[in-house]
């Protein structure tokens, strides 16, 4: 399986091609004060929510580069679009998806650092997976309709639980309860036969402090190219009991998908000529027919069991503590044709005919995992001091394994297993932050970490090799900064950070393999950040500068090892460094104007590649590797010019029309930085029309989870993407082989072609 984000001068931005913002200047990151809700300001109504994920965030004179997004915002966006796609018009963001649509295997990433490097908790508890430290949003296929909020951190951030922020941190908090019982329902139509409904209630807070909440959501689609059909289910339900001063919080999270596999892509000769065609599935029978196998799927079930404390000990003091287990198993199923049975471990069939050195086989490759963690903080809220303390523990224990389910030429009596491996890993951290007010315009800001990470891989991998390793990691994550704030509508600040990384799984079996394990190093980065913001109620400014310089960064230079493994090596230097600008301008009372604007330059340097050569194109004998050096090269698929451009017609009674357009660089699929493995720059458009109709007058009360707001309401919305009809695809992979003889090169291409113009049509009623 391959299971399985902002502020730093940028206030105000909407979330995706399909954002509504609010009809005034909003600055949600709370930098001017302008909305605070989600900081630990004890205030009696939210002060015992915010305490669960307050240690973790940024608050308005954190210096540091993040944006707030409240649940409002997440409701206005379309139910077809998994998180990543509501953030692709956040500054910085690239959000991509595999099948061509929202729904499905998405991936996000910021300032060019890919979504294993983002660092993602929800509640405070992380996220990413242990081993390969990615976020598989497919698993959780519909989070926005239980979260109250989300804050999106880019560069290093604040101290986080789990995987290292590399990159970027999104936080996330799921929804509290309402004050008094809600109900919703949510329905969306779209193109390719995508649907999506979602169900709502909860009862509200009784007299005694109990409540209790469910939220459930199915969705389907056909995806755009073939195979990359979708069945997603997820299921968010919550008790909880609270007083003035104590909170308890029982939620269980559900995520259950099975989609079509799409990870290969498609070559740019057959994106010339089909742009929706897929391999993945594909075999010939004794005539040359092609057929395509059914259910060459992914499958994986994912469940959150949280449980989580928080007491008010005094005004300016809050203790929390969250426990949380995670189990996750699933598999992908493949048919594998005209494979040698070597691969198996099986040999050869022989018959009184014919001696059978190959056959078509449907095999599964499973995991199963379980994942505990725990954490308790300190929070101090009192005059010129505002400071957290905390640790946190998390074991994970994931099995890995490969079964053959069906060979052409060999009877199975049953499920053969040709390999099986584990892999343990144990993380532990404790971190001080603080942030002190003096001299009445300025904050100083401290925040120390120390990380451990323990992990130990045992067995056997599918190619037979033996995985036995073990290794423990020690990281101090120190961060500091200064923010002043020489009016009530401006804020400069400057921050320094360091951070690091271990290998994921992936670089590590790599490297066993190769026979270089000891030479593998974590990572690590300094990342410098200079910001200036400007709100007013009608125009926000920004403009941050990054500098973010990286020490053993872990690339892959096409070098292999002796016996033919690729080798992933630390290079000594690379950098990103880059500008990010943003506006928001109310120009008048019904209408808005967005932009952000992101320029970069993302650099290895004293880089040596490595290509496969061979003799000739005839007879592919291996010679050795072609070396190439750079003295400096654009890192893989890190375009240097990323914007957005938005404008929202918000006319009254409850009408609203936004036009967005995003633009992505050219960026390269390799760090040869050729014509051939070039990603061609995009531009993208969406366009977004809703009516919300009041249902009755009055105050409904605050609600929960979907159906937060003040009247019971109808909304219908309508969602065109792609607008005009653009034709690309927006990254994909590359393979090059060069020859001996001078003969042209041998390049394979994978390139993930993105839906033309689509629709989506929803229906949302809340009470």
């Amino acid at each position: 399986m391959r299971k399985l984000m902002l502020f730093c001068g940028i206030l105000f931005f909407p979330l995706t091609g399909n954002s509504h913002p609010e009809s005034s200047i909003w600055c949600t990151e709370g930098a001017l004060g302008v909305n605070q809700q989600d900081t630990v300001t004890f205030q009696k109504e939210e002060r015992l929510d915010s305490i669960v994920v307050s240690s973790n965030r940024a608050n308005m004179n954190t210096p540091v580069t993040y944006t707030q997004i409240t649940r409002k915002q997440l409701q206005r966006e379309s139910s077809g679009h998994s998180l990543p796609m509501m953030l692709a018009l956040q500054p910085s963001v690239v959000a991509t998806t595999e099948g061509g649509l929202g729904l499905g295997y998405t991936k996000m990433s910021v300032r060019g650092t890919d979504d294993s490097r983002t660092n993602v908790t929800i509640n405070g508890i992380g996220m990413n997976d242990s081993e390969s430290q990615q976020v598989f949003w497919v698993n959780l296929p519909s989070i926005h309709s239980f979260l109250k909020s989300a804050q999106l951190q880019r560069g290093v951030g604040t101290s986080a639980n789990g995987s290292g922020a590399f990159g970027a941190s999104l936080n996330l908090e799921t929804t509290p309860s309402g004050s008094r019982a809600y109900g919703a329902a949510e329905f969306t139509v779209g193109s390719y036969q995508t649907y999506m409904s979602t169900v709502a209630a909860g009862t509200g807070t009784s007299p005694k402090g109990f409540s209790f909440d469910l939220i459930y959501s199915h969705g389907q689609t056909d995806g755009y190219i073939r195979n990359a059909k979708a069945d997603l289910n997820s299921l968010y339900a919550t008790a909880g009991w609270k007083n003035d001063n104590n909170q308890l919080k029982l939620s269980y999270i559900f995520g259950d998908q099975t989609t079509g596999i799409t990870w290969e892509g498609v070559s740019l000769e057959m994106y010339e000529k089909d742009r929706r065609y897929n391999i993945a599935g594909e075999y010939y029978d004794e005539m040359g027919n092609v057929h395509y196998y059914d259910n060459e799927t992914d499958n994986y079930q994912q469940h959150y069991v949280q449980a989580a404390y928080s007491r008010q000990i005094s005004n300016s003091m809050a203790w929390n503590t969250t426990l949380n287990f995670t189990k996750g198993d699933g598999y992908y199923e493949n048919y594998k044709a005209d494979a040698k049975f070597s691969k198996y471990g099986l040999e050869p069939v022989e018959t009184p005919e014919v001696t059978y050195k190959k056959s078509d086989f449907i095999v599964q490759q499973a995991m199963d995992n379980s994942y505990w963690a725990a954490n308790t903080s300190l929070y101090y809220n009192k005059g010129y001091v505002n400071a957290s303390a905390g640790i946190s523990y998390a074991h994970y224990d994931g099995n890995h394994f490969g079964d053959v389910l069906w060979c052409k030429h060999l009877p199975l009596a049953e499920n053969y297993r040709w390999y099986r491996n584990n892999g343990t890993k144990q993380d532990y951290s404790a971190y001080a932050r603080a942030e002190v007010e003096f001299a009445g315009a300025f904050t100083a800001y401290a925040d120390l970490q120390y990380r451990g990470v323990d992990y130990k891989l045992e067995g056997m991998d599918k190619d037979f090799a033996n995985l036995d390793w073990q290794k423990t990691y020690s990281f101090f994550n120190p961060k500091a900064g200064l923010t002043y704030a020489p009016g009530e509508n401006s804020r400069i600040y400057a921050s320094v950070a360091i951070a690091h990384r271990e290998p994921s799984r992936s670089d590590i079996k790599e490297s066993i393999k190769s026979g270089s394990a000891e030479k593998l190093k974590a990572e690590q980065l300094t990342d410098v950040e200079l910001g200036y913001r400007y709100g007013s109620e009608k125009l926000t400014l920004s403009a941050n500068l990054y500098f973010m310089e990286y020490k053993n960064q872990l690339v892959a230079t096409g070098r292999l090892s002796e016996v033919g493994y690729v080798i992933k090596e630390n290079i000594p230097c690379s950098y990103r460094r880059g500008i990010e600008l943003a506006a928001a301008w109310q120009m008048c009372k019904a209408l808005r104007l967005d932009a952000n604007l992101t320029l970069s330059r993302n650099k290895a340097v004293d880089y040596t590649a490595y290509v496969d050569t061979y003799d000739n194109p005839v007879d592919w004998n291996p010679v050795a590797q072609t070396e190439r050096f750079f003295e400096k090269t654009d890192l893989i698929l890190s375009p240097e010019v990323i914007g957005m451009a938005m404008a929202t017609l918000t006319p009254g009674a409850g009408f609203e029309c936004s036009l967005s357009g995003k633009y992505v660089g050219r960026q390269y699929m390799d760090n040869f930085n050729s014509e051939v493995s070039k990603v061609p720059a995009y531009f993208v458009s969406s366009l977004n029309i809703s009516k919300e109709f009041r249902l009755r007058r009055g105050n409904a009360g605050r609600g929960g989870g979907m159906a937060a707001g003040n009247t019971p309401s109808l909304t219908i919305a309508a969602t065109v993407d792609n607008l005009f009809n653009n034709k690309y695809w927006s990254y994909g992979w590359i393979y090059q082989a060069w020859f001996a003889d001078g003969s042209a090169p041998y390049v394979e291409q994978g390139v993930f072609a993105q839906a033309p113009a689509n629709f989506m049509i929803k229906m949302a009623l809340r009470f």
